[in-house]
């Protein structure tokens, strides 16, 4: 707000039918504390649609990522029509730490014109919201004090497929931005196939960061021109 202006911003509350009331409720009084215009549009039916569409071509396999990922999907979507409608910049939300392992979905809420918080790693993004909060209490706290979530499916959370994210970080960074070496990173303490499985995601994921929209660099090795690798290649 500080830079924009609370009448140049915009903000878009999509409930899937796994939104919890309270992610709502939060988002509303964010919109409130920061003088923004909110608007709530409900992706339920739209997905309700989806899945009847596709079901029958779907072979009787069992629910997965697929059907969260429509979910993103529907929101980018919407957000985008918003944006050609009114003309606006639409700011994907995806962190440096989901980025970094994949944890974020194409066309989904990787849509967008900027990616603002692209270099700015999870643990820091709750560092930023207590820092913001030091006067008054403008971000609801209950976003902080919460179990991180995509709200995807029924009770997830992101450390059903992450580690904590003190951990996470922890392993990132070394891993590019001090451009460690796994075994260097194992050497250091962390857990050997852990060290392995995120760098694997990091490599396997450069695809998704290649189509992301451009960031803010923040730190000493961001992705996009900060750190270029070929798709095609054997890594540690």
């Amino acid at each position: 707000m500080s830079a924009l202006g609370s009448r140049n911003v915009h903000g878009v509350a999509m409930p899937s039918p796994y939104s919890s009331p309270a992610s709502l409720r939060d988002a509303r009084a964010l919109a409130a504390n920061l003088g923004i215009k909110l608007s709530v549009v409900p992706i339920a039916p739209l997905y309700r649609v989806y899945l009847a569409t596709l079901t029958p071509h779907f072979c009787r396999r069992r629910p997965d990522e697929t059907e969260e990922n429509i979910q993103a999907r529907i929101r980018g979507n919407i957000l985008m029509a918003l944006s050609n409608k009114f003309g606006c910049l639409v700011l994907s939300t995806g962190n440096k730490s989901e980025l970094a392992v994949g944890y974020c979905t194409l066309y989904g809420d990787m849509s967008g014109g900027l990616a603002a918080l692209s270099d700015v790693p999870k643990t820091l993004v709750y560092a930023l919201a207590h820092y913001i909060n030091r006067s008054q209490e403008i971000i609801p706290a209950h976003c902080i004090t919460r179990a991180p979530s995509a709200e995807l499916k029924p009770r997830q959370t992101d450390q059903d497929s992450l580690p904590p994210y003190e951990v996470l970080d922890a392993i990132l960074a070394r891993y590019i931005e001090k451009r460690e070496k796994p075994e260097t990173i194992i050497a250091a303490g962390f857990n050997r196939r852990l060290v392995r499985e995120i760098v694997r995601r990091v490599e396997h994921n450069e695809y998704k960061r290649e189509q992301a929209p451009p960031g803010l660099k923040i730190t000493s090795k961001a992705f996009g021109l900060g750190r270029r690798m070929p798709l095609a290649q054997r890594y540690y």
